[in-house]
């Protein structure tokens, strides 16, 4: 039995026993019918895929358990559930294209490709074991090269870039550096603290993007969209604190709260004639400060 065979088998477990408790017996039907659909044979025995479960649980901190009252297995979802879930997408979006024949007859691949991403594991690695960095960064607005020496403390994911959020040991600020800005990556020995108050979820939480919102007040933030492209914005929100207030034929009315940054700036003007800012007032005054110096652009161009 391959290893692959193994993985594919406990992404199918996984997502049978998310979907709804199972008994065995449904488990293993379901996966002699996924069997036709991966070219795999994917049966297992109860001893099987009680090894799969210990291994399910130590490779992605999933613990599927069994309700003995009931007869049937279940996955008891914790806060890591977004990350268990971006693990599962990766690994069944890799088995799909693993299993398809003559790929480019079928998929058309973002020819975009977000870079810096090979220092992901390197950086990983010290932030768990809180080792200082040092790397080669040149931000977008400016052509010198700088070297820096930091602490990581975590990384994020925004609009399929990826950032390591680090502290700066120049001036002990707190910062954000895109990894496709960041060259010559040094994981040293010299070990040091985190902040003990430190939490990402918490330094993001009144955030749009990447911009923290770290001593800045959060607002509450009106957004009008067209009904269609209400559509798009319910099934991805802007942000985690997005609340529904209209959805009827004529508009969809959110609200979200979070501090007004240049990232969020960007992704209203992205839904350009379908959207309407309602409040607050000043980002009113801006959005409409930068249409008209769009406005500008062409006719004085």
């Amino acid at each position: 039995m391959s290893k692959l065979e193994s993985l594919l088998r406990h992404y199918l477990i996984i997502r049978k026993v998310q979907r709804r408790p199972s008994t065995f017996e449904e488990i293993n039907d379901f996966l002699e019918r996924e069997s036709e659909v991966w070219s795999q044979d994917l049966n297992i025995s109860k001893r099987t895929f009680q090894r799969d479960c210990n291994e399910i649980r130590s490779l992605y901190n999933i613990d599927i358990r069994f309700d003995f009252s009931l007869k049937v297995f279940y996955w008891e979802e914790d806060d890591q559930r977004e990350r268990n879930e971006r693990i599962l997408e990766a690994f069944y979006t890799f088995n799909a294209l693993n299993v398809a024949d003559d790929l480019a007859n079928h998929i058309h691949f973002e020819k975009r490709r977000p870079q810096g991403t090979e220092n992901l594991k390197d950086l990983l690695h010290a932030i768990k074991n809180r080792f200082q960095i040092g790397f080669t960064y040149q931000k977008y607005w400016e052509d010198e090269l700088t070297h820096r020496i930091a602490e990581p403390l975590a990384l994020k994911e925004f609009r399929n870039r990826w950032y390591v959020l680090a502290k700066d040991l120049k001036d002990s600020k707190i910062k954000s550096f895109a990894l496709d800005r960041l060259t010559e990556l040094d994981i040293t020995r010299r070990p040091f603290e985190p902040p003990k108050d430190f939490d990402i979820n918490t330094y993001y939480k009144y955030s749009f993007g990447i911009i923290s919102a770290n001593g800045m007040e959060p607002q509450e933030i009106i957004l009008s969209f067209d009904p269609n492209e209400g559509k798009y914005i319910k099934s991805l929100p802007l942000h985690e604190s997005q609340k529904v207030i209209v959805d009827d034929d004529e508009e969809l009315v959110i609200s979200i709260n979070t501090v007004v940054t240049h990232d969020l700036m960007m992704e209203i003007l992205s839904h350009g004639e379908y959207v309407k800012v309602i409040a607050p007032e000043n980002l009113v005054s801006d959005i409409t400060t930068a249409y008209k110096n769009a406005l500008n652009q062409y006719e004085n161009g």
